[in-house]
């Protein structure tokens, strides 16, 4: 069973059902790296969708190759870059949580212009969410947590909201970062309904 979903045409929207073959929304981790938090969710909530969104080949093989040995059915990977894929790939109102977890804080001033989250992009976000849709935001990066929530607090797309206190599995990288001693900024968007 393979759980790789490749499209057939990269110049149109798809739908959950299209990815999935049932279902009106999924959960996508946005830069799923190895996948170890995405299957991990995935084997905890197998009534849920999850499609792991990652630009390198090798770790959506990884992912497809380990979520079908455990038998995973509802986990799909994707390679694609993460905006062309919320902004072009992905169906209007599909998503229902977004977890963005330990991006690149590009932490070089000069290397700003290339953080994902930018003013521009907090629309394309908006669009994909379904309504009472979610973002889960963790970085160890101080200043790119400030960074993310100003934009998104700016926004009358977004309300930020308390942490839900439920399984939410550690990546690689949080772990790593807290045998560092490092600091967790962890924050939560839902969606507003806006005209």
């Amino acid at each position: 069973m393979s759980t790789a979903f490749v499209p057939e045409d990269y110049f149109r929207q798809y739908s959950v059902p299209e990815i999935f073959g049932e279902g009106e929304t999924c959960e996508v981790d946005l830069g799923c790296g190895d996948g170890g938090f995405l299957l991990a969710m995935a084997a905890h909530y197998p009534e849920r969708r999850f499609l792991g969104v990652e630009r390198l080949l090798g770790r959506i093989r990884k992912v497809c190759s380990e979520s079908a040995r455990r038998g995973l059915s509802n986990v799909r990977g994707l390679r694609v870059e993460s905006r062309y894929f919320l902004e072009w790939l992905i169906a209007p109102g599909s998503i229902s949580r977004l977890h963005y977890l330990f991006p690149d804080p590009w932490p070089k001033e000069k290397h700003h212009k290339n953080r994902l989250v930018q003013d521009s992009f907090i629309p394309v976000l908006h669009r994909a969410l379904a309504p009472g849709g979610e973002v889960l935001f963790k970085t160890d990066h101080e200043d790119y947590f400030i960074w993310v929530c100003e934009k998104m607090e700016a926004s009358p797309l977004f309300t930020r909201s308390d942490w839900v206190d439920e399984f939410y599995p550690k990546t690689d990288f949080q772990q790593q970062w807290e045998a560092m001693g490092k600091a967790i900024y962890a924050a939560r968007f839902i969606r507003n309904n806006v005209i």
